[in-house]
């Protein structure tokens, strides 16, 4: 078990120092079934050395043997801070340094507003994972994406702003630390800027965004319109030198 000092909130501080300092955070997410170009171990040593703040690890339905042994690979091949991006309560792993406790606020199935949370947290305090807590929003693509299938959850229409902006002030009142926009792995359309802008405005909270990213450009106009952090993913795997461009593109310092 790690150490209590692991609960004290080390990665997250981390995170927002990382905002501070670069004007936004880059989060490159990797899915234990994905389909990479490279050996895992070479696309994470690629993606060290070029620049990314941390990696998540999840996927939409995902074994336990298989989530653990690769979470076992990237920490051996990183010293960046490892992140679980969960789907559910199996995709949990003591070597992890933290894990996103992941709220679907924009759904209304019971088993990702709660039920798998009650069953990880024993599993959490076991293993000493740190917890962020994070209000989960899925975001219409113009595609069925996985995510929305797995959850069978209905994503919030891209054009209903007012609705987003309800969702997200629902998540800062109950506690969560962070809010994670998400269009989905292989999304068509990502979230939008206006969308973005507002959330972020009514909210204050910081604001994840995720899905459809596939450019540099878009990647900072995510950033212009108040993302704090941008996840990028399936490009990654099948060339994890682009880091380096979308870490230039997403890491503007702030206006004096």
């Amino acid at each position: 078990m790690k150490s209590m000092e692991s609960q004290s909130g080390s990665v997250f501080k981390y995170l927002m120092d990382s905002v501070r300092k670069n004007g936004a955070g880059y989060f490159v997410l990797l899915d234990p079934e994905g389909r990479y170009s490279l050996r895992i171990e070479d696309v994470v040593t690629s993606i060290t050395k070029n620049g990314a703040d941390a990696i998540l690890i999840g996927g939409s339905s995902v074994r336990r043997r298989i989530f653990d042994d690769f979470v076992t690979k990237v920490k051996s091949n990183t010293n960046l801070p490892i992140i679980v991006f969960p789907g559910n309560a199996d995709q949990l792993n003591e070597n992890a340094d933290a894990v996103f406790f992941l709220s679907l606020v924009s759904g209304r199935n019971p088993r990702y507003l709660i039920e798998e949370h009650v069953k990880a947290a024993p599993i959490i305090r076991e293993m000493g994972l740190e917890t962020i807590p994070v209000g989960y929003i899925i975001v219409g693509s113009g595609s069925q994406t996985s995510v929305a299938v797995e959850s069978r959850t209905d994503p919030i229409d891209r054009d209903d702003i007012d609705c987003a902006v309800a969702h997200a002030l629902a998540a800062k009142y109950l506690g969560m630390r962070m809010i994670y926009m998400d269009a989905g792995s292989g999304a068509k359309l990502s979230v939008p800027e206006k969308m973005i802008e507002k959330v972020k405005s009514e909210t204050g909270l910081p604001l994840i965004i995720g899905g459809g990213i596939r450019s540099p450009e878009n990647a900072s106009k995510k950033v212009e319109a108040g993302a704090d952090f941008v996840v990028t993913g399936n490009m990654i795997e099948q060339d994890p030198t682009l880091v380096a461009e979308f870490r230039q593109a997403i890491h503007r310092k702030p206006e004096n």
